[in-house]
């Protein structure tokens, strides 16, 4: 298993990263990551209809891509264009309107193919947790690209990535080796309180780490954010990581299914690359709003 982490890893990220830098060269429209993000939304929509085609809920596979892509489009496109509509120029407004369109579509869809009671409110909110969680999380973290401003936008992705990926890898290890007592025995019995604390100290030191050798290489005279912001930055990220692993892992637990996919051996599915990233996303998107990261 291990292996074939290590085998895959060392497939995966150099292949990111080379797709990360011919975007960063090709401008702030970032066509690239948007081709990215469209693939993720079909494979990562496929994955979810199918961990939730289960019991009394009839999910269905293009509803959740095509609201998904809308919410995607509607985050994308204040920096595509320019827009004589104000909201347009502002994406996390452009993003609300988009999510609120896809609610009252979902909502439509279902009383138009209402026959009989006990399905149509199941089915309805696994559409809405699909779309949120795959399309609204996934695009607010893409919103990183821009948040502080499209030179450092690899820069504010990295961090977010390196952050969570650092805790994962620490919280293995650790866990491994001294985790005994398990933080939630009946949801994800592998995770263990020691593990969790990797994860955090992993998360703060990647971010620390990332900042301080990293950020110069982005921008002539551009200065790393105070270490202790770099710390708490990555301190939060690794908390919000925790929770999101044992959110997807309570999916799957509800659906009795061990892994969301079979894509990649020792990985599972793309959800289950994704899961901790896309929930820490739009709150790495929250911190580089409210703490001094940019000191650019």
């Amino acid at each position: 298993m291990l292996g074939w982490r290590i085998l895959i890893s060392a497939v995966v990220i150099p292949a990111l990263i080379g797709l990360f830098v011919l975007d960063h060269r090709l401008g702030k429209e970032a066509y690239w990551l948007f081709g990215l993000c469209i693939l993720l939304v079909f494979r990562s929509c496929w994955e979810m209809t199918r961990l939730l085609k289960t019991r009394a809920f009839d999910i269905d596979y293009f509803t959740t891509v095509g609201c998904s892509l809308l919410i995607l489009g509607a985050g994308w496109l204040p920096h595509l264009r320019e827009s004589e509509l104000s909201l347009i120029h502002e994406p996390l407004a452009s993003i609300a309107i988009a999510f609120t369109l896809c609610v009252m579509i979902l909502f439509l869809i279902q009383a138009m193919k209402y026959r009989t009671p006990g399905r149509s409110m199941e089915t309805l909110g696994a559409e809405l947790l699909t779309v949120s969680y795959i399309g609204l999380f996934l695009t607010m973290t893409s919103q990183l690209r821009w948040i502080a401003g499209a030179q450092a936008g690899y820069l504010v992705l990295g961090s977010l990535l390196i952050a969570v990926k650092c805790g994962d890898t620490s919280a293995y290890f650790l866990g491994r080796a001294f985790g005994k007592k398990k933080m939630t025995p009946y949801l994800s019995p592998g995770k263990t309180w020691m593990g969790g604390l990797g994860a955090i100290l992993g998360a703060a030191l990647g971010s620390l780490l990332w900042f301080s050798f990293v950020t110069p290489n982005f921008g002539d005279g551009w200065e790393p954010p105070a270490w202790y912001w770099s710390i708490l930055y990555g301190t939060i990220l690794g908390v919000v990581g925790i929770v999101g692993d044992l959110c997807e892992s309570l999916i799957k637990r509800d659906v009795e299914k061990k892994d969301a996919a079979e894509l990649m051996p020792g990985f599972g599915g793309v959800l289950d690359l994704l899961d901790s990233v896309l929930y820490t996303g739009p709150m790495a998107l929250v911190l580089w709003l409210l703490l001094p990261l940019r000191t650019w």
